[in-house]
């Protein structure tokens, strides 16, 4: 890179239902050439399967662009977003099974280009679902506020949904489950309780569903629950974290935290852990005032002992000296 400049990219990916459109720089892309209404490629394969199908690359700026046109791999956020492989990155997936007949297209101002490729299903290629992206890229040059030029790389694509033939293995477990318990100052108020667990698609099928957090305090009694969330899409092998809340949890002692997940075609599953949630505050007063009692309670067993003491000596000084005469006339006796 020569001195003065530098490359930003900046990723732009919209997936809405309908054509995928940069409004700040003017172009769109979907498919075409298929279905009326297609807003993404979805393909039901089997392994050695070769289509053609066309992309439509539009241009909504007033002059000519040129556009990269390729294809690359999805994966699934930490946050459970699509997104798409960067362009550095080199697809494995449904990316790499994806092919132009070139790299770089012009689209006169005004109009669309409709681009054609060819996706052939490797016959190796394992059943399920394989997702990645139709993409058209544009850069363009800026320069910055200190006169630094600065290349940006803009991405617009389609989605690429594929399901190879084969063994459908649908598949979702709950891991990691941790729970928190913020006490509150006084346990009439109830505390907040946090919890937090990874959800993992282990199958090979992408799955989505509706996920619940419940907490039961001893012998099963219900104390809270959250509202239901949606999970969002996971392709195949995703990890994503969750977490939630649930307010005015009383600090019951032994608290069971349950995760439940339903999705399509996947029995539900569910993972627990536990936590002691106990009021502090009030314990902490409670030792203080049995320690105080027992204090109180010790000091008066002293002065119990220390009074018994002195009446027994008080009583025995009373019965000394012993009559003299008395014992004269023993002696004489």
């Amino acid at each position: 890179m020569r001195a003065g400049s530098a490359v930003l990219l900046l990723l732009v990916l919209l997936f809405p239902a309908s054509p995928a459109l940069a409004d700040d720089t003017g172009w769109a892309v979907q498919p075409a050439g298929g279905t009326a209404g297609r807003s993404h490629f979805v393909y039901d394969l089997v392994p050695g399967q070769v289509v053609d199908d066309v992309v439509r690359v539009s241009n909504r700026s007033s002059s000519a662009q040129t556009f990269t046109v390729y294809a690359t791999d999805a994966y699934t956020t930490v946050d459970g977003a699509f997104d798409l492989l960067p362009a550095s990155r080199r697809p494995t997936d449904v990316g790499a099974w994806i092919a132009f007949g070139q790299r770089a297209y012009t689209v006169e101002g005004g109009a669309s280009l409709d681009i054609p490729f060819r996706l052939t299903v490797p016959t190796n290629a394992a059943p399920g679902d394989h997702a990645g992206g139709v993409l058209a890229s544009l850069v363009t040059t800026r320069t910055g506020g200190d006169g630094q030029r600065v290349n940006v790389d803009r991405r617009i694509a389609a989605r690429v949904y594929l399901r190879v033939a084969g063994d459908p293995r649908p598949a979702l477990k709950v891991e990691g489950m941790r729970v928190s318990y913020d006490n509150p100052p006084h346990p009439f108020s109830g505390g907040t309780m946090t919890v937090t667990y990874d959800l993992r698609n282990t199958g090979n099928l992408r799955l989505s569903g509706v996920a619940r957090v419940r907490l039961t305090g001893p012998f099963g009694v219900g104390l809270g629950a959250t509202r239901d969330i949606a999970v969002p899409e996971l392709l195949p092998g995703a990890r994503i974290t969750v977490t939630e809340t649930v307010r005015g949890i009383a600090p019951a002692g032994y608290v069971t935290a349950a995760a439940t997940v339903v999705a399509r075609d996947v029995p539900v599953t569910t993972s627990k852990t536990s936590l002691w949630a106990v009021p502090w505050t009030v314990l902490g007063v409670a030792v203080l005032l049995l320690a105080w009692g027992w204090r109180s309670s010790i000091l008066q067993l002293w002065w119990w002992l220390i009074g018994g003491k002195r009446r027994k000596s008080g009583a025995t000084s009373a019965r000394s000296p012993k009559n003299p005469a008395g014992s004269a006339r023993e002696r004489a006796v």
